[in-house]
């Protein structure tokens, strides 16, 4: 496999002569194995992945040309022999996905190993290269994308004062499945009024009002791969005050969409929206960063913050989502997924982002 090989010409450069891979997204990405629990162990040579009783036959089916390991217990029980016998001298291991307690067990089967092998933590070894996606993986989230489309497309007409942020939210979920998302990539925000200058509220029993916010952050899932999308709308008549926060909010994400591009630094990226906002005299309240890589994963590499190093590159896929966000009024967050092809940002979601509904 080709994401196999690419996974061992990392090796050299990090130190390492294999790779135990525990992470389900990273494993998945590796292997085409889709289960929620197993362990994958590449070598130079070969590659083997374990998993217990409830996952051979789907294993079998799904990777059909890897081993397949039928293990019982405690990592520590079969880990030394296995690493031992595929010539694995320095093994990398995943901090960002491993507990204490399975690190422990990883090191005592490491001293317990006839031919002591070390562990070495590897940030980001395979999160990296899915940082860039194939043909298929850009098919797959643009499937995603079209799907979350056409659920705000269908909701957004139905949202009236009155209804609550619980009930918006369910409505929201029931679309997505019903359009044929995939288990959703993370909980829906819906947030009206003050409880929307919090930018990762939960939907509450509070109605929703006229003349003041309602965000919207939702995603779809198609074949395991994410799209994340935010827009913000109000109810009836407009106040100066929200044209003013969420003109800017636009003004910077359409501005950032056309100028971000291949080769650009994330954190140079971050700083353009960063100083637009600023300008405007909101920038205290934009406090997360500009966005995320996403994929198999709701948030993964590249991330687009303040300082952020990632090199923006064509084919990687991540959000671009500025937001302002008023305590004791509510905020204001536009959100888009979007990859970079021909050199320039494409926006992959592309819903409306009229704010004003009908009132009544």
């Amino acid at each position: 496999m080709n994401r196999l090989s690419s996974l061992r010409d990392t090796f050299a450069s990090n130190g390492i002569d294999g790779a135990l891979i525990g992470s389900a997204s990273n494993r998945r990405y590796l292997s085409g194995f889709a289960g929620s629990a197993g362990w994958l162990i590449v070598s130079p040579q070969k590659t083997c992945l374990a998993v217990d009783f409830r996952y051979v036959e789907q294993a079998r089916k799904q990777t059909s040309d890897l081993e397949v390991l039928y293990i019982k217990g405690d990592i520590g029980n079969w880990l030394a022999d296995l690493v031992t016998g595929m010539d694995i001298d320095r093994l990398g291991v995943e901090p960002d996905h491993l507990s204490l307690t399975t690190y422990q067990s990883v090191c005592r089967a490491a001293q317990s190993a006839k031919i002591n092998f070390q562990v070495i933590p590897v940030k980001g070894l395979v999160e990296k290269l899915r940082a860039i996606k194939d043909a298929k993986e850009l098919a797959d989230i643009t499937k995603a994308c079209v799907i979350a489309d056409r659920v705000l497309e269908q909701i957004v007409p139905t949202i009236q004062a009155g209804l609550t942020e619980k009930q918006l939210a369910w409505q929201i979920e029931s679309c997505l499945r019903q359009e044929g998302s995939e288990p959703l990539p993370f909980d829906i925000i819906v947030a009206s009024g003050p409880n929307s200058a919090l930018p990762h509220a939960r939907p509450t029993d509070r109605p929703i009002s006229e003349g003041e916010p309602v965000t919207i952050d939702m995603g779809a899932r198609h074949d395991g791969y994410c799209c994340d999308i935010t827009r913000t709308y109000v109810i009836g008549k407009v106040d100066e005050r929200f044209n003013n926060v969420y003109n800017t909010v636009l003004g910077a994400q359409t501005t950032a969409i056309a100028l971000i591009k291949d080769g650009m630094s994330a954190g140079a990226a971050d700083q353009l929206v960063r100083d637009m906002i600023d300008r405007a005299g909101y920038g205290e309240y934009f406090g997360h960063g500009l966005g995320h890589g996403i994929g198999l994963d709701a948030h993964e590499w590249p991330r687009l913050g303040p300082s952020a190093d990632d090199i923006l590159m064509e084919k990687m896929v991540f959000t671009i989502e500025p937001g302002i966000y008023l305590p004791g009024w509510g905020g204001v967050r536009i959100e888009d997924t979007v990859t970079i092809a021909g050199g320039k940002a494409l926006a992959l979601t592309t819903a409306g982002k009229k704010s004003r509904l009908n009132g009544g």
